[in-house]
């Protein structure tokens, strides 16, 4: 059976009015660091991370794919829709410390339950060859994804407003309606920052850049994401008074100013990401 052509154009045209997916450091910027590992790891540390995620399926979550490195890198967000079995880890993608005092690499982990700690923690079983497939492969969505999560800046600074989602704000000519400074750092900013041109790949980063950004450990890392919410996330944003603690009912705007002074930062934080990853699985990986 043949569909009259008057009706085949009007399914083509209300497929081209679907919304499309935003591009958003949970998801775009996660995959695009997880793809900037990959092409930086070691023959060896390639071989083995493929081997664990050709078992992938032993974690037996059929709604959230684990067959690629950049499957792992959203796995974590997509298996909060199974709270029965991962409701334990969502403490794990952040740490919130306070950007009005001085840093504390430390702060609000209880019991290792925030990204600092878990990163670690998640590797050494990637790197457990003696730990079931499942728990590796687990271990490395988790590794892979808070690797991501540790360079967002508001996931790890914080002005006791849960990472800037209790700051009101607008992108642009979004203004209104009002989202929340954290909202806009995971899409809309990040999706603008990671596509306009020059794109980054994962064969974009230099070698003398690379080497620069695999120096360092995490807690010097999260200092990073640290200052930078103190000094551009928070401070940067129009109308709004950067003041300690936040002004509950204060609303701010993302302007292109703003945009201007986070744009660099944002895309050096995801090539970062992705390079300390690799450095990470190729130690721990090495034999």
């Amino acid at each position: 059976m043949t569909i009259p052509r008057r009706l085949a154009a009007l399914l083509l045209l209300a497929l081209a009015l679907l919304p499309a997916p935003a591009l958003a450091w949970s998801e775009y910027a996660h995959r695009l660091t997880a793809r900037i590992a990959l092409a930086n790891l070691t023959p060896a540390a390639r071989a083995e991370v493929l081997r664990i995620l050709a078992k992938g399926a032993a974690v037996d979550t059929p709604t959230c794919r684990l067959e690629t490195i950049e499957d792992a890198s959203t796995w974590p967000d997509c298996v909060r829709s199974i709270p029965e079995r991962f409701g334990f880890s969502s403490s794990w993608h952040y740490q919130n410390i306070d950007v009005c005092k001085p840093f504390d690499a430390t702060a609000n982990c209880p019991d290792g339950n925030c990204v600092t700690a878990q990163i670690p923690k998640q590797l050494a079983i990637v790197a457990d060859r003696s730990a079931s497939p499942a728990a590796r492969a687990q271990a490395l969505a988790f590794f892979v994804h808070f690797m991501g999560d540790m360079h967002m800046p508001l996931h790890i600074g914080d002005k006791h407003d849960k990472g800037g989602n209790e700051v009101r704000a607008a992108y642009g000519a979004k203004a209104p309606p009002w989202m929340n400074l954290h909202r806009i750092w995971d899409n809309e900013l990040a999706e603008r920052a990671l596509t306009e041109p020059p794109a980054i790949t994962p064969r974009s980063i230099s070698a003398a850049d690379r080497r620069d950004m695999a120096t360092g450990d995490i807690a010097s890392w999260t200092r990073e994401s640290w200052d930078l919410a103190r000094t551009i996330v928070y401070p940067e944003l129009k109308n709004y008074p950067d003041s300690c603690p936040i002004k509950p009912d204060a609303r701010g705007l993302v302007d292109a100013a703003y945009v201007a002074a986070a744009k660099e930062p944002l895309r050096l934080q995801v090539e970062r990401a992705g390079v300390r990853m690799a450095m990470l699985l190729n130690g721990a990986l090495a034999r």
